[in-house]
């Protein structure tokens, strides 16, 4: 029975819930406990490693399932204009209909940099949390579902909160003359006054 309570312990301990441990019916009288104690060891290692992989990947992959839309490919073109890294998918291809959209999606702490658009520009957030400033004007928290009218020639930026994942879709406004004006990056002092 001292054998039973150390393995309901070492259970626990791994997170392993007490209706889970109903489910381990082994029948220690007829099993080594020399190999038991290997077993669990090997198990609670694989627990510990998979956790220790999952945190690393937080960091250094997007989430699968931000929004409706495909997360694109890394934005490397426009790397220059941004602070952090973003993705890009043109969800639009027919020039013939001149409305140029993509899903734009960034990760926590990326924006870019102030800038403006000679035709305006319409943002919808499709996932996460972002923020949009206007040049000498208060920042927006953005969420799913906002909509961002940006007239031509306003400096602006956007992108996604400290702690968070943001996508959205990026509408081109006037195609045929729209011409974007790339400017100074957001500083982290910007980017922290306008997101507390």
């Amino acid at each position: 029975m001292e054998e039973m309570k150390t393995v309901r312990e070492g259970l626990l301990f791994f997170g392993i819930k007490s209706t889970k441990i109903l489910q381990i019916r082994i029948n220690l009288s007829n099993f080594d406990m020399k190999r038991w104690k290997i077993m669990f060891v090997s198990v609670a290692w694989l627990c510990v490693a998979g956790t220790l992989n999952a945190q690393e990947m937080k960091k250094t992959e997007y989430p699968q399932n931000l929004s409706a839309f495909p997360i694109g490919e890394e934005n490397v073109g426009y790397a220059q204009y941004f602070t952090g890294k973003s993705w890009l998918a043109p969800l639009t291809v027919m020039k013939a209909l001149n409305v140029p959209i993509s899903n734009v999606t960034f990760e926590p702490g990326c924006r870019n940099h102030w800038h403006s658009h000679t035709g305006g520009q319409i943002l919808i957030a499709v996932g996460g949390v972002g923020y949009y400033q206007e040049k000498g004007k208060a920042a927006r928290r953005l969420e799913p579902g906002d909509v961002v009218e940006i007239a031509p020639d306003v400096v602006h930026w956007h992108g996604a909160a400290p702690e968070s994942w943001f996508s959205h879709l990026a509408i081109e406004c006037n195609p045929q003359t729209n011409k974007n004006t790339w400017l100074d990056p957001v500083s982290d002092a910007e980017y922290a006054d306008a997101v507390k």
